[in-house]
């Protein structure tokens, strides 16, 4: 990594390995979080996006821990990369009862396992995923802290003037079996919670940001190219991965019973039009735009969480300027848009 000049975030991002060494990086206040929650850590759905960072920044920031990342690792790299940076991997499919029943005890769970893209043409295996999983999931580790991936999608469109739903708005997604799905999701860890005692926190996340995929990622690469940006979906709140990571991990520490609700993203409401003007300014281009901004979009405020972990470490101009330069320089792409456009509810 480059630092600039005051000698605080870097200037850009040199390649993956760096990328993933600043996702992974533990802070003081993530350590002392958790050794208010002690023992082992399991992060269930650990093969993802999101997944293997979050595993290694939690072993990187309790090294004397037994960190597990389970997972059905379809891909055998996720899984190497994961061992090579000390954590135990375990194979196991989260549907499969007798399977979950066998893994090992553990007294701080992060539940990331979901199904989103796709979604529309297999509604059945997405509501088990979504719905059925977690069921099995809640009943294995009753006894543990149990911190679980939920979405910002759980609530209804709201305006950009409003700062976005917070933790006590009403929850009703509009159309679409996904974000349905996700709703169940929490209502089974509810109900759970509620039965059976155990504590948790239901993480309602909206657009992490890694270089190599994302909100921001998904409009510079547009632009890069010359192609249109769709501004239906007019407005959108990102977080940088590595903030997003810290703040599920810390949240161990705050888990209620009965289970209840944080909203994690950044504290601005970004205008698509705004960002992909930011991006034809780094890139000296101009931005091809298309349609008329909605009166509502998937918003969400998280000034609770600003309140427990403070603003995230990395700002959105920081952010824009790592993008902007990644894309240039031809980085890496996972090639798995965010489907932020979105409005009908269909990934």
């Amino acid at each position: 990594m480059t630092e600039d000049a005051s000698g605080g975030m870097p200037s850009k991002i040199a390649d993956v390995a760096e990328l993933e060494e600043l996702m992974t990086r533990p802070t003081t206040a993530l350590k002392a979080d958790l050794a208010a929650a002690p023992g082992d850590i399991m992060v269930l759905g650990a093969g993802g996006k999101m997944g293997p960072t979050l595993a290694r920044m939690a072993k990187r920031a309790a090294p004397d821990r037994r960190v597990m990342a389970v997972a059905r690792f379809s891909d055998p790299d996720v899984r190497a990369s994961l061992e090579s940076h000390g954590v135990e991997t375990i194979s196991c499919d989260l549907l499969d009862r007798a399977a979950v029943a066998r893994l090992p005890d553990a007294p701080n769970v992060i539940y990331m396992a979901g199904r989103k893209f796709g979604a529309t043409g297999s509604e059945p295996f997405t509501w088990a995923m979504n719905a059925l999983a977690p069921a099995i999931v809640a009943e294995r580790f009753a006894d543990a802290r149990i911190v679980a991936f939920s979405t910002g999608c759980v609530y209804p469109f709201t305006t950009p003037d409003s700062g976005g739903p917070t933790e006590e708005t009403p929850v009703g997604p509009p159309s679409g079996e996904y974000a349905w799905s996700c709703l169940a999701r929490e209502r089974v860890f509810e109900h759970y919670s509620q039965s059976l005692g155990t504590a948790g926190i239901l993480i309602r996340l909206n657009y992490a940001i890694d270089m190599r995929y994302g909100v921001l990622h998904d409009v510079g690469a547009l632009v890069f190219a010359g192609e249109t940006v769709d501004l239906t979906m007019g407005h959108a709140n990102v977080i940088w991965q590595g903030d997003a990571n810290s703040q599920v991990l810390r949240a161990l520490r705050h888990v209620t019973a009965p289970i209840s609700a944080l909203n994690v993203t950044g504290p601005e409401t970004v205008s698509i039009r705004w960002l992909a003007g930011e991006f034809a300014k780094r890139f000296g281009t101009e931005a091809k735009l298309a349609g008329v901004e909605a009166e509502t979009g998937w918003l969400n405020n998280a000034a609770k969480a600003a309140g427990l972990f403070g603003v995230p470490a990395v700002d959105l101009e920081t952010m824009i300027d790592w993008q902007a330069d990644w894309i240039a320089r031809g980085g890496e792409s996972l090639g798995k848009p965010t489907g932020f456009q979105v409005r009908d509810g269909k990934f």
